[in-house]
């Protein structure tokens, strides 16, 4: 697609008829905010040269006596907003400081996305690095839920209620097939193809939606306007969609499993017939440097205490940190049915959608350069290769299978012991990690003093 201009805007702007130019920007913790703008007469030359200010320690970024930030528009992520009433142009956005030069904000994720895969061509000679997410969520007919001083409950209806097998359940069983259907047309119209959708193994309105490969910042960028559909389809019909890691209990949890793989010259730098997988040694290095930091990843890849309700052995959830190519229980997972040499790759499993994908994104590729810089080879390291279920006592004593964090608070003190890989090229700052432990720390405070319902159930009449 050719690079947009002012110029190109300016005619969009006038062949839609469009009365609003949004700028939309995640927060730290990657929940989507927007500033919406009338149109006036040169308002793009205008936010272009001049940028719009806000508060950025609203956003989570920095302290209030030091906080005012200036948003301008990414030209090339123009898209008519199809949930606005008025025609509305929308933008995802650059964060620039207030100084004199204003230079990029080191704790905006887009940025720091790109300057990730400008280190990518430096250590490894690849020209990019390609990403296909997985998207699960679920869809409930009415969902409410408070937490007060003397109340705290949730309550979910939910119109489907399989008895196992819902996996690629056929209608008229599978009601949401025609949501999802007109979900990936909203998808197109955002730029993100579709490789497929299905009703997924929870039995309770569990959905899929698959999308094809992209670059990193592209990715990160269609993971925001993904959740953005789907809330807005769901709003629209009067369902409430979730992407929590584990909003039930005794259900599956919603993961969002990323897909990896390199490019160099434009063809697959992780081919090499013959090889486990057909993964050569980049490959290979890749993994062992993802599976190495795995447990430091944690805080980025699952970075709510919800996340560690999903990562527990059962429902197929990938707490192991090993790799194979059959085997869901891993981390990483080769997939078996790739036959096309050029989409040679691994899965890494343990993501959810509650991540800033920006930041997760960032710091896998961080980890698996990091895996190439040092050699680390995930066998010689014992992550596997693994075929077989591991998951069993005497497998877990035998082969000495290392785990993912136990909970979120585990996550962080990994982050803290083990950063440096994130530090490389300057990507992550000490400032972005300690804000980042900070908000993190004050969501399991939040919720580590919070009575819980079961607990009641448990303890009110000890």
């Amino acid at each position: 697609m050719p690079k947009q201009t002012v110029q190109s805007i300016n005619a969009l702007i006038k062949k839609h008829q469009i009365e609003v130019v949004d700028l939309k920007c995640i927060d730290l913790t990657g929940r989507l905010h927007h500033i919406s703008l009338p149109v006036h007469n040169n308002t793009i030359e205008k936010i272009v040269s001049e940028g719009v200010g806000f508060d950025g320690s609203s956003y989570g970024f920095r302290k209030v006596e030091n906080s005012d930030m200036i948003l301008t528009p990414d030209l090339d992520t123009a898209v008519v907003d199809p949930f606005r009433e008025a025609p509305t142009l929308s933008f995802y956005s650059h964060i620039l400081l207030t100084d004199e030069n204003r230079p990029n904000f080191m704790q905006d994720g887009r940025y720091l996305a790109k300057q990730a895969e400008v280190l990518l061509k430096k250590i490894t000679g690849a020209d990019k690095s390609w990403w296909g997410p997985e998207f699960e969520f679920y869809i409930f007919s009415n969902v409410q839920y408070d937490t007060r001083t003397s109340t705290s409950f949730y309550q979910v209806e939910h119109a489907e209620e399989f008895y196992k097998r819902a996996y690629h359940a056929a209608n008229p069983f599978d009601i949401y097939d025609d949501f999802r259907d007109e979900a990936c047309r909203y998808f197109k119209h955002f730029g993100i193809d579709v490789k497929y959708h299905h009703h997924e193994g929870g039995e309770r309105g569990q959905q899929e939606i698959e999308t094809f490969f992209s670059n990193l910042l592209t990715t990160g960028d269609n993971i925001i306007s993904a959740k953005y559909v789907l809330f807005n389809l769901a709003r629209m019909k009067d369902l409430f969609v979730t992407f929590m890691p584990k909003p039930m209990y005794h259900q599956a949890g919603n993961g969002m499993h990323l897909h990896l793989y390199l490019t160099k010259n434009g063809k697959n730098a992780f081919y090499k017939k013959g090889d486990y997988g057909n993964m050569n040694e980049l490959g290979r290095f890749f993994i062992g440097g993802m599976l190495k930091h795995g447990p430091a990843l944690s805080a980025f890849t699952n970075p709510s205490t919800n996340s560690y309700k999903r990562l527990v052995p059962g429902f197929e959830a990938p707490v192991a940190l090993t790799y194979g190519q059959g085997n869901r229980a891993s981390a990483i997972r080769i997939p078996k049915y790739v036959s096309n040499p050029e989409e040679t790759r691994f899965e890494y499993r343990p993501p959810d959608a509650t991540a800033n994908p920006y930041l997760c994104l960032t710091a896998m590729l961080l980890a698996g350069m990091d895996g190439v810089v040092n050699k680390i080879d995930p066998i010689k390291e014992g992550f596997g290769p693994f075929d077989k279920n591991i998951l069993n006592e005497e497998a877990v004593k035998d082969y000495n299978i290392q785990f993912l964090p136990r909970n979120l608070a585990e996550a962080l003190d990994a982050l803290e012991a083990d950063n440096d890989f994130l530090k490389r090229g300057n990507i992550f700052t000490d400032e972005l990690l300690d804000q980042w432990i900070k908000i993190k720390d004050e969501e399991i405070k939040s919720i580590g003093t919070m009575p819980h319902p079961f607990e009641y159930k448990m303890y009110f009449t000890l």
